[in-house]
């Protein structure tokens, strides 16, 4: 028997439960662009749910890489003018408190105790993990789909109704009903004549395979957001035991007294504004990173600004009642990309209002089903 033209269920499973994560990256974002390809051969050649987690694994591989951006969050924080500012105030109020080490090995020390690099590789696991849990979970469907619904010739109820009975019923973290629903439509849109109708029911079942992911999804992005936060009372203990290793307990003992009585000596005050600086900066640099998707020709989405695209013809005016009654649900503003840019990613009505026009948008972009490594 020829071996299918889509990544088989044993093979998802293989590649969900492979150890090194860059190298599973890169098999997942493969693996979701062969499913994208099966499904168009039934759906025509629009965007499946696959299509658009193609290039967003694709997207996520560079953060799991991470080497190339551990280097440019050191360069970005050192040309930072308001974090540069706080160093040479620690710096001057560490050599005022009696440190040894001089102006040029404290200054050394502080970004040594920071350790960007730790940050990243924190925020480089959280996007791993969440990039195997959900491929894991939803790639298994797809390809389970295809063995067991894509060869009907009519549509049959029993058959769609038999596939959807293995999935735990209920709303997301732990029910899949919404993928349930997005794979009876995804069915229902295989034998679907009117033009029309077909976009609006697949453009429903992708939202709503969407909706499902990024609720699975919010530990593991709320996590990479807050690989930034620095520990203010881990960072001050390391860094006074730096600077005084041979009197550290005194200056603790130092500490601990102006904090009882509310007078924080000047090294106190310039570690904390240092931290605050830090744990601010890393937070832009780590949200620019996850906020950013790639798409073929050059186009780069930033997700925390409004769509420039435009609804395409078959989706300009939505009249499925399904549809339109679950936007209003999670599109504060139908029928327009105003406000669609997310202001905080972390939160899960802002990510999806974003996702629910970009689906809509890049519903008919046929760039989308192109190879997601050409070597460009």
């Amino acid at each position: 028997m020829p071996a299918p033209d889509f990544t088989s269920l044993s093979e998802v499973v293989r590649i969900a439960g492979m150890a090194d994560p860059v190298a599973r990256n890169l098999q997942i974002t493969q693996s979701y662009h062969e499913l994208s390809l099966a499904f168009t051969q039934r759906l025509g050649r629009c965007a499946n749910w696959c299509t658009f987690a193609t290039w967003a694994s694709r997207q996520a591989g560079q953060t799991i890489r991470g080497e190339d951006l551990s280097q440019a969050l050191e360069q970005k924080l050192a040309a930072v003018p308001a974090l540069g500012q706080t160093v040479n105030a620690l710096v001057e109020a560490a050599v005022l408190k009696g440190s040894k080490l001089g102006r040029q090995g404290i200054s050394a020390l502080i970004w040594e105790t920071l350790d960007p690099k730790a940050a990243m590789a924190r925020a480089s696991g959280a996007v791993a993990r969440g990039n195997q849990k959900v491929y894991a979970e939803i790639a298994r469907e797809f390809a389970r789909f295809l063995v067991e619904c894509d060869n009907d010739a009519s549509f049959n109820a029993e058959h769609i109704a038999c596939f959807c009975s293995t999935l735990r019923p209920g709303d997301p973290p732990d029910g899949q009903q919404y993928l349930g629903q997005a794979f009876t439509r995804y069915y229902q849109a295989m034998f679907e004549i009117n033009e029309k109708q077909k976009a609006e029911i697949i453009l429903l079942a992708n939202i709503e395979i969407g909706f499902h992911e990024q609720t699975r999804l919010q530990p593991e992005i709320q996590e990479a957001l807050e690989a930034a936060v620095l520990d203010g009372k881990l960072f001050k203990i390391k860094l006074l035991k730096a600077l005084f290793p041979n009197q550290y307990w005194v200056q603790e003992i130092g500490s601990v007294f102006s904090a009882l009585f509310n007078r924080p000596t000047p090294l106190d005050l310039a570690i904390e504004k240092f931290t605050h600086e830090a744990r601010h900066q890393l937070r832009l640099f780590l949200t620019a990173q996850l906020m950013e998707l790639g798409f073929p020709e050059g186009v780069h989405l930033h997700l925390g600004k409004d769509l420039k695209a435009h609804f395409p013809i078959l989706l300009q005016q939505l009249a499925y009642p399904d549809l339109t009654a679950f936007l209003k649900k999670i599109d504060p503003t139908p029928d327009s990309l105003t406000g669609t840019g997310t202001v905080d990613w972390a939160d899960l009505n802002d990510r999806l209002h974003f996702i629910c026009d970009l689906f809509r948008c890049y519903h008919a972009a046929e760039e989308l089903l192109g190879p997601p490594f050409n070597g460009k």
